[in-house]
């Protein structure tokens, strides 16, 4: 990672565990992670939580237009997250297979499975209106931060956190 991106990430997870630090509900936790990161992070247009409901995702708490609500596992760039537990890092979303396009201005797309005693929890999506905004630094610093996130979720926190 180059060391600008690390170190912008390193600082927005400091102000991540900062601000989760002494919360305990599972929900507050989540719409200040969702909102954090949305405002910090440069050209994006939609960024939030999908949430595990048997084997469909269930929109959660999120920043940007209004999105779909319900995706099955192995539907789109979320689904495929949901389904082969991998993070999705999507160049240009018109080259995946079977993208749902919830917003037509995202381009491209980076989904990272969300995992708690490997128990799938959800899934975290960005999306940006810029074709091939996300790189494997991105990847990275992203992946940093849901593990924040999901460490500062409550113990017991299952499939059915929201």
């Amino acid at each position: 990672m180059s060391a600008a991106k690390q170190s912008d990430y390193r600082l927005l997870d400091s102000q991540l565990r900062a601000l989760l630090a002494d919360e305990t509900d599972a929900l507050a936790i989540s719409a200040n992670f969702v909102g954090l990161l949305f405002n910090n992070m440069e050209n994006i247009n939609w960024l939030g939580i999908y949430v595990t409901r048997g084997e469909t995702l269930v929109l959660g708490p999120f920043q940007g237009q209004p999105a779909c609500v319900r995706i099955p596992f192995g539907r789109g760039v979320c689904g495929a997250a949901a389904a082969t537990r991998l993070t999705q890092l999507v160049h240009d979303v018109h080259d995946f297979p079977g993208h749902i396009a919830c917003d037509p201005v995202s381009r491209s797309e980076i989904v990272i499975p969300l995992i708690i005693d490997d128990k799938l929890i959800g899934v975290f999506d960005v999306d940006s209106p810029t074709v091939g905004r996300f790189s494997t630094d991105d990847q990275a610093g992203l992946e940093l931060l849901c593990r924040s996130f999901l460490a500062a979720l409550p113990a017991g926190t299952t499939t059915q956190f929201i």
